[in-house]
């Protein structure tokens, strides 16, 4: 199997630059992934609201409360 170096060097300079861009790209999008798993300090932050409202009532509120809504 041919190496990427010379795989890129059989390439003409339009497709190289491609190439390069597409890696930018990778790299990129290899950065912006959070490591490990995902933490949920909110879970339970609303629970003293659960008597009331019904838990589609509080998402209705949450998305407000998110916008800036009242």
């Amino acid at each position: 199997m041919k190496e990427l170096q010379e795989l890129l060097e059989e390439l003409p300079p339009n497709l190289q630059k491609e190439v390069l861009d597409f890696a930018e790209f990778l790299l990129e999008k290899s950065k912006k992934r959070p490591e490990g798993a995902p933490h949920f300090q909110w879970a339970g932050a609303l629970k003293d609201l659960g008597d009331q409202y019904t838990s589609v009532e509080l998402q209705h509120k949450a998305s407000d409360w998110r916008v800036g809504e009242k």
